[in-house]
């Protein structure tokens, strides 16, 4: 294994997860149920399920596209979807 990888990609996510909707919707979810235990395993599956959606597509794509035109993709979407919600207008 490569721990310096490891080390990286947790402390990225971990990082870019801390007041995230997702750490969000689970503290809202604790503080309406009496079950924290299954709050957290749902929660867990449920991030876990979408990693390795996310490794699974990676590793797909990388083999038809060049990673460096992965990063520029994702680059832009990211950028994309950033600018639409931030210039969106507000229905209601």
């Amino acid at each position: 294994m490569d721990w310096k990888l490891f080390w990286l990609t947790f402390v990225t996510i971990f990082l870019s997860e801390l007041g995230d909707k997702t750490q969000l919707g689970v503290l809202s979810f604790s503080a309406t149920s009496r079950s924290p235990i299954t709050i957290f395993l749902a929660a867990s599956f449920a991030l876990t399920l979408a990693s390795f959606i996310g490794v699974l597509f990676g590793t797909l794509f990388s083999k038809f596209i060049h990673p460096k035109t992965l990063r520029m993709i994702g680059g832009i979407l990211f950028i994309a979807i950033g600018c639409w919600i931030l210039f969106k207008k507000d229905v209601g």
